[in-house]
């Protein structure tokens, strides 16, 4: 096996062994959704001109895309963590790939992810969310959502290791549950005032909620773009806008980190 391969992967197991041992920021971050679907499901939902039961289906896109969002605040959390307790130093003293620490949290992040969204859409199914699209479409909303929480963890990595303290990284990251209040998960942004409309379709969550949307729920989301077509180019072709900022932030973010990690002074 090639080192660096070799290296990653077991980056990646020490990355799992740490969520098993301390599971509290990984089951905060999976129960909040949950909750936030009871919630608005059943009292935004009366307060909108959608039925319960649509705004329902509405919103389960939204919040798996806020919930792969949160890649911002967990990888930061956890690299800065790491920084600032001394284990990325005694990671620089070994013979490893200085790319395998990083990597290796990105890729377990995913896995805890992927294993943390299944509550979630139990839940969703459970209160009348349905998955309307073909089998195709639907993975390749799996694919869409996390490649947009890989791009979301490497700029948490990156901003987690440029901190200057654990304490303002979780400040931080804490402020990035304002992101999906600025975008599409929650509530339309058709009536939105102009500048605040652009704003929140320019927002990638919500490339990646309409998306989602367009991907599963076919039927609810033509009714959508028929109420307020969108007018960022993002949410107006929402899998390629999705991909596109995906790419942006894994091709600035994943040198940037990495960089950053293998500065000796850390």
């Amino acid at each position: 096996m090639n080192a660096s391969v070799y290296d990653g992967t077991v980056m990646v197991g020490r990355q799992l062994r740490r969520v098993r041992n301390n599971p509290g920021i990984a089951i905060l971050t999976q129960i909040m959704p949950i909750n936030l679907l009871l919630f608005f499901g059943y009292v935004f939902g009366s307060a909108l001109a959608m039925p319960g039961r649509e705004y329902r289906s509405f919103l389960v896109p939204g919040l798996l895309a806020a919930t792969a969002a949160g890649g911002v605040m967990t990888g930061m959390f956890q690299a800065a963590q790491d920084t600032h307790r001394g284990v990325m130093n005694r990671f620089r003293t070994l013979p490893v790939s200085r790319a395998a620490v990083p990597v290796g949290q990105a890729v377990a992040d995913l896995v805890v992810t992927t294993l943390g969204t299944i509550p979630l859409l139990l839940v969703g199914l459970a209160v009348g969310w349905r998955i309307e699209g073909t089998a195709a479409e639907a993975l390749g909303a799996v694919g869409v959502l996390l490649l947009f929480r890989l791009a979301c963890t490497w700029v948490g990595i990156w901003l987690g290791l440029a901190s200057r303290s654990e304490e303002a990284a979780g400040q931080l990251g804490a402020a990035t549950f304002v992101l999906p209040l600025l975008s599409n998960a929650y509530i339309p942004t058709g009536n939105l005032a102009g500048w605040l409309r652009t704003l929140a379709e320019w927002n990638p969550i919500s490339a990646v909620t309409t998306a989602l949307r367009r991907l599963l729920s076919p039927t609810l989301s033509a009714s959508l773009e028929q109420a307020g077509t969108p007018h960022a180019w993002p949410t107006a072709h929402p899998v390629a806008g999705t991909l596109a900022w995906c790419a942006v932030l894994i091709a600035l973010c994943a040198p940037l980190a990495v960089r950053r990690y293998a500065r000796a002074e850390g």
